[in-house]
């Protein structure tokens, strides 16, 4: 199949209705295969899966070039999305210190686009909040780069409604990205109606519940070192066999559609609205396959009832990040 398109927003890209998130290939989930990840960016491709999403951060630096060497002769053919924001010193990254100066966001998208291979990017976010620097000025410094051909549109990454009402009167917001799933409501209450309200898409990361959703999850000590779920509250003890409880309503539901769980999820955000375009993150060509496959697959409201009731907010157990991390998300 042939994935449908959808546009990010009122004035973002037309992009396939899923995307793919690459942070995967070169980290945190396990050795990186660069053969197979390649594979699975030319495949993406074929399946009308256009939109790839990385960031500076990832690696760092190394998912970029990944992209740049899978896509040189393909770039036409790609919608590509980075980040910006974390501070960085001799390749790396300073934890959760962030920097959105003008001088700095010029200086990584001139990395961006070596690493990429290309002279401009369709999507810049910012990847987390500066509190050191107005939101107008990282809105007005990217606005300056639209007008340059470095950069097409504008997005921000977990920031609150007043903070995309403010950037959003600066320059144009063309999408956010925030975790948001089945198994993530945190955005229901106040981001997406102004999303709604302002024409802004919603690019949702981690949409199978950073596994849960899919199937075949293991506890937190199961994986090897270096994976970032052996760290995941939701991982550990009793979390852990609360969460896959509270999962079994996918299954259900996946079985009376002869679907598997991973499309269920990904179906249900596509119901949730238009302007909403996942990015699951894989790097197999199957998993790809199978998630590409969820644009065919409808629910009935019943269905929807049932998914929106067996996971309403505060059913998942454990924080979905340590303190440090939740402290740079602007909610």
């Amino acid at each position: 199949m042939i994935l449908s398109k959808r546009k990010l927003g009122t004035q973002g890209p037309q992009v396939g209705a899923i995307g793919l998130g690459c942070m995967g290939m070169s980290q945190s989930y396990g050795p990186a295969d660069e053969a197979e990840s390649i594979a699975t960016l030319h495949r993406a491709i074929e399946l009308g899966c256009d939109f790839f999403d990385t960031a500076e951060g990832y690696g760092p630096y190394t998912n970029e070039e990944l992209l740049g060497r899978a896509f040189r002769d393909r770039r036409e053919k790609v919608i590509l999305a980075t980040k910006f924001g974390f501070r960085f010193v001799d390749g790396r990254q300073l934890g959760a210190e962030t920097d959105s100066s003008p001088a700095a966001i010029r200086q990584a998208i001139e990395g961006s686009l070596r690493r990429l291979q290309t002279d401009h990017i369709d999507l810049l976010y910012q990847h987390r909040i500066d509190r050191k620097v107005p939101i107008e000025d990282v809105a007005g410094t990217v606005g300056e780069l639209v007008k340059e051909g470095k950069v097409r549109f504008f997005g921000l990454s977990e920031v609150g409604a007043a903070t995309l009402r403010r950037a959003h009167a600066t320059h144009p917001v063309s999408a956010l990205q925030s975790e948001y799933s089945l198994w993530e409501r945190n955005l229901e209450t106040d981001v997406i109606p102004v999303l709604r309200e302002l024409g802004i898409g919603l690019v949702p990361f981690c949409p199978l519940g950073r596994g849960f959703l899919a199937g075949g999850v293991k506890r937190a000590e199961d994986y090897p070192e270096g994976d970032t779920r052996r760290i995941d509250e939701r991982y550990q003890s009793e979390n852990y066999d609360a969460n896959v409880r509270a999962a079994q309503a996918v299954f259900d539901i996946a079985e009376a559609h002869g679907a598997k769980p991973a499309q269920i999820a990904l179906a249900w955000l596509l119901h949730k609205g238009d302007f909403i375009v996942p990015i699951p993150g894989t790097k197999r060509r199957a998993y790809l396959e199978q998630n590409v496959a969820a644009d065919a697959v409808r629910l009935t409201p019943a269905d929807m009832q049932i998914l929106d009731k067996a996971l309403a907010t505060g059913t998942v157990s454990g924080n979905r990040y340590p303190a440090w991390i939740m402290a740079g998300i602007d909610r």
